[in-house]
């Protein structure tokens, strides 16, 4: 034979079996399809376990576009390569996962590929829910199940090629998929295991406050340094926290269980959906998360105390005020009356000092406060505040902002503050209106299934 008929055989070897790699990589068999379940033919003990599941994996406000039904999808998620849209998880045969089973479910939860076989975007957690346990993924089977049947086809991604063909992800999960269910650390308490459980797994925590690499995937070396969701940044919760007064387990507790915390501030944008579902969970599991998250932030510096930081915003007031007098004028006729009341939050303004958003590397929180304000929670008392965006310019907000910054703080002035607001009223408006276009867009029925 012929040295070139070896090499051509070689190469058409490396060829086939390279091709055979990439199928067995990517391809993935369909499930049967069953009968939908008659909603009384689940436990209703099981279920309302899978409610309290659902609730601590946020899947609701995921899963749900304001003013549609529940977990009928169709909610955008913005991320650096494009916008995906949720999907339909109500038990609709046709356009939600009515007809999928146990298996079929449990199958993407923990390895992201849908009943029909399809990759599914990372969007949708999974790299977190491999630590759900077989119990736990039968719970939530069966809350969904029993929840009211919609029909919502999904609507369709908007990602440019190549990342539009799913073939893109099973490459990413052979990056950064690890299936490994998480293991309990016998030198540590029951109580901060089923934190730990709950935090890496079904309330998948590092989504939002750890940040990724290029390709989207947490930065392992980096684990809840900060991330960003949905145009808010989430504020690094170890110890990089840049909240001026340290967090310990009790705080953590009071703040995801209410929303709001006097030392800290109130939640907002997508951490005040959390809190929201964390409100109806069983206490002890929020205590839990809270003791383990204590365990990541730390023990705190000796300086980083309550009495130590507000001594440091009080006496520079005056100086403040002369070097911006237009903040200071804005500051008292727009925010002095509640935040200097002397009252604790709900009732009053947090004492700016506290504030995270203040003391923040990155302005863009506060700026999307300022202009959205806090809306009240209806049927609770809860923190409000008005939003300024429309009796307020870009100029006079960037006022206010570096007033509150040097008169609250000692940190150094922000950069760039006016591009910031101005990007925050822009993706403020533009995430509306991409939330309305979902509720009338056409659906594609290529896209059934998959998030």
């Amino acid at each position: 034979m012929r040295t070139s008929g070896i090499i051509g055989g070689l190469i058409a070897a490396l060829v086939i079996g390279g091709a055979a790699f990439a199928f067995a990589i990517v391809w993935r068999p369909a499930l049967a399809t069953i009968d939908p379940a008659a909603r009384q033919s689940f436990d209703p003990e099981m279920v309302k376990r899978g409610r309290e599941l659902a609730a601590l994996g946020n899947c609701n406000d995921c899963h749900t576009l304001r003013g549609a039904k529940d977990f009928a999808g169709g909610l955008p998620v913005p991320t650096p390569f494009g916008t995906i849209f949720s999907t339909n998880i109500t038990p609709d045969p046709e356009t939600g996962i009515g007809r999928w089973s146990e298996e079929a479910f449990r199958r993407a939860m923990r390895t992201g590929v849908d009943r029909e076989g399809h990759h599914l975007y990372p969007t949708f957690p999974y790299d977190h829910f491999t630590n759900v346990t077989d119990d736990d993924d039968r719970a939530l089977y069966a809350f969904l199940m029993t929840r009211e049947p919609v029909v919502a086809p999904a609507r369709a991604n908007e990602l440019p090629f190549p990342l539009n063909q799913r073939v893109v992800v099973a490459g990413w999960k052979l990056l950064f998929l690890r299936p490994e269910t998480y293991q309990p650390d016998s030198t540590k308490s029951v109580e901060w295991n089923r934190g730990a459980y709950l935090v890496e797994g079904l309330a998948h925590c590092g989504a939002c406050h750890t940040p990724r690499n290029a390709l989207g995937a947490e930065r392992a070396s980096a684990s809840f340094a900060g991330g960003e969701s949905d145009y808010w940044s989430a504020y690094a919760i170890n110890a990089q926290s840049p909240a001026p007064v340290p967090w310990d387990a009790e705080a953590l507790y009071f703040y995801l269980r209410n929303g709001w915390h006097p030392d800290h501030g109130t939640a907002r944008g997508p951490m005040a959906q959390v809190v929201s579902n964390l409100s109806s969970v069983p206490a002890s599991d929020v205590h839990a998360i809270a003791t383990y998250m204590a365990g990541v932030f730390g023990p705190p510096a000796p300086e980083r105390n309550r009495e130590a930081v507000v001594a440091r915003a009080k006496p520079d007031e005056g100086k403040t005020s002369q070097a911006h007098p237009e903040g200071a004028a804005i500051y008292a006729a727009a925010c002095a009356s509640c935040h200097e009341s002397g009252r604790q939050p709900p009732y009053g303004g947090v004492n700016l000092a506290l504030s995270t958003a203040v003391n923040a590397p990155d302005p863009r929180n506060l700026a999307n406060i300022v202009l959205a304000g806090v809306r009240p929670v209806e049927g609770e008392r809860s923190p409000i505040m008005p939003g300024f965006a429309a009796s307020m310019n870009d100029t006079q907000v960037a006022a206010l902002l570096n007033y509150l910054r040097s008169r609250f703080t000692s940190q150094p002035p922000w950069h760039d503050l006016e591009k910031t607001i101005e990007e925050a009223r822009r993706t403020q408006t533009a995430f509306l209106q991409t939330s309305a276009g979902a509720r009338s867009a056409p659906a594609d029925p290529a896209q059934r299934d998959k998030p």
